[in-house]
């Protein structure tokens, strides 16, 4: 992939995270971040195509990002993890009030996370102690708005300990992120998850969310609040 091409699917991808919309060759022109014709444009797009980092809906003249684009996307393009201040300072203050770690600290900082990633999160205390929050979230994504894959999803959402359960010793300290068909838990979902080290014990903490969630935002989330939690005695 040459560089324009990358910097296209940089566009392509960050756009359809923000609006879920297709985004089309007139949309990246009129943003002027290129001087290029848009019919240069188109082709460089049309190649992407042909190597499978984006998709044509057939209902849209736009293109979409592919669990491949999705992929690179986070490979090369999440090189800062820095949470935004508004962020750190609200989970700073959910945490305050706890001296040390207890179950409940976790949870509080979970419903925050499911409200700032408009996801799913879950945390597992241990291989059969486990929370989690933010369905509605979750289910509010237009993603999931057709019966079926609300229906798939609710499957994943009853069986989340036992995916847990079988993945849980496994889970390490880095941020790590499974799109798609890599995710453990779901084919039609990602999850970005780290495990978290208190009193000798370890954790897991998890965000559940489509392939089109935010993942820089999200990283960032899972990893202060790694940081949060690690900090507790």
């Amino acid at each position: 992939m040459n560089t324009r091409q990358q910097n296209l699917l940089k566009i392509i991808t960050s756009q359809y995270i923000k609006t879920a919309q297709p985004v089309s060759s007139q949309f990246i022109t009129d943003k002027g971040k290129f001087k290029l014709s848009s019919a240069t444009i188109r082709n460089e797009m049309a190649e992407l195509e042909a190597k499978g980092y984006i998709s044509h809906p057939h209902t849209s003249a736009g293109r979409v990002p592919t669990e491949r684009g999705y992929q690179y996307f986070v490979e090369n393009f999440l090189e800062d993890l820095t949470l935004n201040k508004r962020q750190q300072d609200f989970l700073r203050k959910v945490s305050q009030p706890f001296s040390r770690f207890e179950p409940q600290v976790a949870k509080e900082l979970a419903k925050s996370m499911a409200e700032f990633s408009n996801g799913a999160v879950f945390v597992a205390f241990s291989d059969n102690e486990f929370y989690y929050t933010g369905i509605s979230y979750l289910f509010a994504q237009p993603e999931f708005f057709e019966h079926e894959v609300v229906y798939n999803l609710s499957q994943v959402i009853d069986h989340l300990d036992t995916v847990v359960n079988k993945i849980y010793d496994s889970v390490m300290p880095d941020i790590e992120i499974y799109i798609g068909s890599q995710n453990p838990f779901s084919n039609d979902c990602s999850v970005v998850i780290t495990n978290y080290q208190v009193k000798g014990n370890s954790g897991v903490l998890g965000i559940l969310g489509p392939t089109r969630m935010d993942y820089k935002n999200n990283a960032s989330l899972i990893k202060y609040c790694q940081q949060l939690i690690n900090n507790l005695n």
